[in-house]
């Protein structure tokens, strides 16, 4: 061999080997918060990638601050991650999730014969000889689809019925408010996201328990209705729901319970209305709350779906499944995540600008994409 040309052809050889070596990615080492976070067998993932999977949830640029993430999978608690400052023990606003309570609430009263779904609301208000309002059923009110003049997140926000109702004219008699406003489309026809629809259907509730009672009473009725019949049965001690002056439960937007009890009512809602071997809901009711309301397909009755919207963006994520997955979900980036088909319920508790939750909903269905 001629020694020249041994001194050409071995740089050249290790051309590739150095080009693989500057442009291979290079592994971001894991949070070993992350990884603390995560139980030794997860199930159909490995610790790693659903680790990795959180960690993002909590430092996704742009998604704001993340504050509580549990996962249970098959009937186990197999993640569960706090920001500093927050722990176990810490209940968390519900806001919009609120209303999922408040629909199962009503499948109560409903099973009980206290209330009937395709039947005019026991509103005295409404049932005054020529007023229009007679005719909403319960069953429109659920899918958001009253007809009643309503405004959500206006612009500017005192603008809106449900900070008027939540802070201000409205505030000491919030259903009274929600019951006052006239109609703006024939009942049935239209859909419209109204927090201020879930507080008349806990009104109703409190007007079915505690007939003509003083606000105390009527707070009192509801909690312990709540208690024996939802939160103590399904393991959700911590539920703390929050009452106008009027005893009326805010039901679209104030309750408050830990990380850990937000994903013992998603095992609920999972297992269909069933906590510890008992039936505490019809399953039929379940299924109707996440069936798709006849004027918006990704949304059910008091919770969302993972659908395409009929109108607008998706709130969740339908181009990547699961179809059956369907969500609380609350403002600034609330989310109680349940798929019964990968076995799964996944929560986030957070503060997130709505106009960046999407980026949080994005970051949740990469954890989701890890079951199967």
């Amino acid at each position: 061999m001629i020694p020249g040309r041994l001194i050409l052809i071995a740089p050249l050889a290790l051309v590739p080997a150095l080009i693989a070596c500057h442009s291979a990615p290079v592994a971001v080492p894991l949070n070993p918060a992350a990884r603390a976070a995560v139980t030794a067998d997860p199930g159909d993932t490995t610790r790693e990638a659903l680790a990795q999977s959180i960690d993002a949830v909590f430092t996704a640029p742009g998604a704001g601050e993340t504050r509580a993430v549990v996962v249970w999978h098959d009937g186990k608690l197999i993640a569960e991650r706090y920001a500093p400052g927050y722990d176990r023990n810490t209940r968390f606003i519900s806001w919009s999730m609120a209303k999922t309570v408040t629909g199962v609430l009503i499948g109560m009263l409903v099973s009980d014969g206290r209330l009937r779904l395709d039947s005019s609301v026991p509103i005295p208000l409404w049932q005054r000889p020529g007023d229009p309002r007679g005719e909403i059923t319960l069953r429109q009110l659920l899918q958001m689809r009253s007809g009643l003049r309503h405004v959500e997140g206006g612009d500017p926000p005192y603008l809106s019925d449900e900070v008027r109702m939540l802070f201000l004219d409205g505030r000491d008699d919030m259903a009274r408010y929600a019951e006052a406003q006239p109609l703006q489309y024939d009942p049935g026809q239209k859909w419209v996201y109204s927090t201020n629809t879930a507080v008349i259907l806990a009104d109703l509730a409190a007007r079915v328990l505690a007939p003509n009672g003083a606000p105390e009473m009527r707070r009192r009725v509801v909690l312990d209705y709540l208690r024996t019949r939802l939160f103590d049965p399904v393991g959700m001690h911590s539920a703390v729901p929050e009452f106008d002056a009027a005893g009326t439960m805010v039901g679209g937007s104030s309750i408050h319970a830990t990380a850990r009890d937000w994903a013992l009512f998603g095992e609920f809602l999972r297992h269909r209305g069933a906590a510890g071997g008992v039936q505490l809901v019809p399953r039929q009711w379940i299924d109707f709350m996440t069936s798709p309301s006849p004027r918006e397909s990704q949304y059910g009755a008091q919770i969302w779906l993972n659908r395409p919207a009929t109108s607008g963006r998706p709130s969740l994520f339908p181009d990547r499944g699961p179809a059956d997955l369907f969500a609380c979900e609350g403002h600034l980036g609330q989310y109680v995540l349940v798929s019964p088909s990968r076995r799964l319920t996944v929560v986030r508790l957070g503060m997130t600008p709505e106009d960046h939750t999407d980026l949080v909903a994005a970051r949740l269905g990469d954890v989701v994409a890890l079951f199967r």
